[in-house]
């Protein structure tokens, strides 16, 4: 039951909307996302009270499921809730922290911007759900450190669309060393500690430092010398991510705060090597199929881009290992993951 959908799922799927009928779709900007979480809620938890004896399972995202997911335990099904990053609060926290080191004021609704509503909402559903499903080791320690009980927290993964990503051919033409950042640009993603540790190092005077995605205004501002320097190419928002990622040597992600990121594993499958903090998923392991440096560490993220600079061996092997970890990383391989979660809570 999404709010609208946007493309078609298999006929084996039954579909009921909630903020849409045909063509005619409420907007979620006329209501403000909060609202309209909340109204899709109230249409699923009515929903849902007649179909006792119907569901299995009950599987749920954030901010819309409170309702939802009370219905469900009167009528004594399972719930799962979705955690596609870390515990909001922590989240909430550690992106204030870093934004006022920066000097930077976010605006109302930008991403992981400070929201009582959202929070309030947010921690109700946890204390509801019988499962908080994590998609990382580090989404799950941000739960245990705030006393989640280990058996509530239940690890899954998502996954990669392998017709889409895979690594570039041997015969293609030479290109200068390349880093890719890819996503919307926010505090949280760390680009600011991506562009020092680029230009910190040789890399910086003869390859190219790519980013792939919209910038937060106020922290386009914040960067605006670093995204002048030549070698930066700020291209905006993009739909050939395979192709960028297949013509890119590494990915950076230096997230202060992070869910799963999937473009660690989009990246991996197309031959590019994942350059990320510890916040990212555990997927990504230090000197195998990626290189690991602790949150805000730039000394050590400069070091590893100078290293995979210098020493083609290294890059050819880590890219390797990551082309074989995306294998068993599908779509399909994580959707088996979570149909044997849905198993183990019945």
């Amino acid at each position: 039951m999404p709010g609208v959908m946007k493309r078609p799922l298999p006929p084996t799927v039954s579909v009921q909307t909630t903020l849409s009928r045909g063509p005619l779709r409420i907007s979620y900007r006329m209501l403000g996302m909060t609202r309209a979480c909340v109204t899709h809620d109230a249409v699923v938890a009515r929903r849902l009270k007649r179909m006792k004896g119907q569901v299995d399972v009950v599987h749920a995202w954030p901010l819309g499921a409170r309702r939802t997911l009370e219905v469900a335990a009167e009528l004594d099904i399972p719930t799962f809730l979705e955690r596609p990053n870390a515990h909001t609060r922590f989240a909430f926290e550690a992106v204030a922290a870093e934004s006022a080191r920066l000097g930077i004021v976010l605006p109302k609704g930008s991403e992981h911007a400070y929201d009582a509503d959202v929070l309030r909402i947010e921690e109700a559903e946890y204390a509801l759900a019988d499962h908080i499903l994590c998609p990382s080791e580090f989404v799950k320690r941000t739960f245990l450190d705030r006393g989640f009980d280990a058996e509530n927290l239940t690890r899954h993964t998502y996954g990669f669309d392998s017709s889409q990503f895979y690594p570039r051919s041997a015969d293609a033409p030479e290109r200068p060393f390349t880093v890719l950042f890819a996503g919307y640009a926010a505090v949280r993603k760390g680009l600011h500690f991506a562009l020092e540790a680029w230009l910190r190092s040789p890399a910086a005077e003869h390859g190219r430092f790519l980013i792939a995605g919209g910038i937060m205004p106020a922290y386009a501002t914040f960067l605006a010398e670093q995204l002048a320097h030549p070698s930066v190419q700020v291209l905006g928002l993009r739909n050939d991510m395979p192709d960028l990622m297949r013509d890119s040597d590494v990915m950076v992600l230096p997230s202060i705060e992070e869910g799963f990121g999937l473009v660690c594993v989009e990246a991996m499958a197309s031959g590019c090597v994942p350059v990320v903090s510890d916040a990212c998923t555990d997927v990504c392991r230090h000197d195998d199929n990626a290189l690991v440096h602790a949150v805000g560490d730039v000394d050590t993220l400069a070091q590893h881009i100078t290293q995979l600079y210098e020493d083609p061996t290294l890059l050819e092997t880590l890219r390797r290992s990551g082309v074989s970890t995306a294998a068993a990383l599908t779509w399909k391989a994580a959707g088996e993951t979570l149909l044997t979660a849905y198993r183990s809570a019945l």
